[in-house]
């Protein structure tokens, strides 16, 4: 659990600072679970520049609370939770400072946002709030007060959680937590994880991923390890100390971070993982006639492949329905071994190509659109399909034929402009297990919209 905190304040001497608002969002790793956001009365007057910069002035406390009045809230929303702001040694002095004068010992940990950027961000011009946030597109109101500033970091965090692909925030957090504070029921962990599409990891005593998996429902996946009876399941069940998960709101998504963290965390219990997920594919060349043929075979590293697939099956029923899509030919293909034409001559679903009676440049052209359409090759496009949450969309960018990683989208402007595009985008690995997961989904299933990349 964390706890996104800002604290704006009176100026002055160090150590003799007042608060005058704070502002906090308790977050669960996925959405916000509780706040408190008040104005605070400092009982000492505000420094000239601190007004001019936040706006906040002695006349708007006079009758906000004091600081001992909310200290019980703060202590409470943050009890065993993680604080997390923007120069988290500032705003955790202040408030340790605060409660000092109180005679209370306040500790937490924190997490330096600042510090996480320029770990996950390394490419930054600037790790100001402002600066930072507006290079990702993140958008801010009521700059220099606590809520907006707060709403700001809440949502930098988000993105930082999604770019640490090597989980190193959540073991740090883990680690530091006393064990043996589970449930003794660990199907009890189920009771907190989301009926939603995403990736979710099963972490023994020291944080370390030993199962990580896909799944439209994780809930109900999850689940299903913990009531599995097989010898392997019942280690994993007996390792298993904590489950984390991340919403992904698509299938695609989850393939792919799938995909991406197995390669970098390999957990021990993830066996079963292929180094080469396809052994077909469909490749292109030419007949003694002129026409391209579109033939399934096994994989061939000295050949490019069209588009691959898991069986010799599965890429001959490819090419029988883009036969059906685009009027190609199945004795062209090698799916029809007839001496004369093809059986859909006939019906006037084959053209001639056959018996070379269709012109070879417009059986050609049909070929090339269907390539256009099912092969990834050489396109720079974003596949945009449903985000993690209402009013959200996820992108997923192709570079020159290139996976080059997903992100999450609020804004239209965050879309058109690429250099928002590419900060917000988590960079992951292209390779051929990538492109064939994306052109598979894409061949059987929908999404919301494609754009092409200028």
């Amino acid at each position: 659990m964390y706890v996104i905190l800002d604290i704006e304040t009176t100026g002055g001497k160090y150590n003799e600072e007042g608060v005058t608002e704070i502002a906090i969002h308790k977050f669960d790793g996925h959405k916000v679970v509780d706040q408190f956001i008040s104005l605070v009365n400092p009982e000492k007057e505000i420094q000239p520049f601190v007004v001019n910069l936040t706006g906040i002035n002695n006349n708007m406390l006079r009758t906000a609370p004091k600081f001992y009045e909310v200290a019980k809230r703060i202590v409470e929303i943050t009890e065993d939770a993680v604080i997390v702001a923007h120069n988290a040694q500032f705003d955790y002095r202040i408030l340790r400072t605060e409660f000092r004068r109180l005679g209370f010992n306040f500790e937490r940990k924190t997490l330096c946002t600042v510090e996480l950027a320029k770990q996950l961000l390394p490419d930054a011009e600037s790790y100001s709030l402002g600066k930072l946030v507006r290079s990702l597109g993140i958008p801010v109101s009521d700059r220099h007060r606590a809520n907006g500033d707060a709403l700001a970091t809440l949502q930098l965090f988000k993105l930082l959680l999604s770019k640490d692909l090597d989980k190193s925030i959540f073991k740090s957090v883990l680690r530091t937590e006393t064990q043996g504070e589970l449930s003794p029921r660990q199907l009890d962990m189920v009771d907190e994880l989301p009926s939603e599409t995403g990736v979710y990891y099963m972490h023994n005593k020291d944080g370390d991923i030993i199962l990580l998996g896909k799944s439209s429902n994780i809930k109900k996946r999850v689940n299903q390890h913990f009531t599995n009876n097989s010898p392997k399941a019942r280690r994993i069940q007996k390792e298993t100390k904590r489950v984390s998960y991340e919403k992904t709101g698509n299938e695609l998504a989850a393939l792919l971070k799938e995909n991406a963290e197995l390669l970098r965390n390999r957990p021990k219990y993830n066996t079963h993982y292929k180094k080469r997920l396809f052994n077909h594919a469909v490749y292109q060349s030419k007949n003694q006639n002129g026409y391209i043929t579109l033939t399934a075979e096994a994989i061939n590293p000295k050949k490019r492949a069209v588009t691959t697939f898991n069986s010799l099956q599965g890429a001959e029923n490819f090419l029988h329905s883009i036969r059906e899509e685009f009027q190609l030919c199945n004795k062209i293909n090698g799916l029809s071994q007839a001496k004369l034409h093809c059986s859909h001559y006939e019906d006037n679903s084959c053209l001639g190509g056959c018996i070379n009676q269709e012109p070879v440049e417009d059986y050609n052209g049909r070929v090339i659109q269907a390539i256009d359409k099912y092969s990834l090759s050489n396109k720079s496009i974003l596949i945009m399909d449903k985000g993690r949450e209402i009013g959200e969309r996820c992108g997923i960018e192709i570079k020159d034929g290139v996976f080059k990683g997903f992100g999450y989208f609020n804004l239209n402007h965050q879309i058109n402009n690429i250099h928002i595009l590419e900060s917000i985008i988590t960079p992951m690995e292209g390779n051929e297990n990538t492109t064939h997961i994306i052109s598979s989904y894409l061949r059987k299933k929908k999404v919301l919209k494609i754009i092409e990349l200028k």
